[in-house]
């Protein structure tokens, strides 16, 4: 039980430490960060939502 709950803690506090994907926030982020970096799931929400 304290595994799970730990598991629950470290997923909470990883997840709610960088801002939503799609805000104006993420796209700078995203900007900054170097192309190749970026994983495609990244790439493919930058192209939705900061480019189109």
């Amino acid at each position: 039980m304290k595994k799970i709950m730990a598991f629950l803690l470290v997923s909470f506090v990883l997840t709610a430490c960088g801002p939503e994907v799609g805000s104006p926030e993420w796209c700078a982020e995203m900007k900054e960060k170097p192309k190749g970096d970026w994983t495609a799931n990244e790439g493919t929400d930058f192209a939705k939502h900061c480019i189109f």
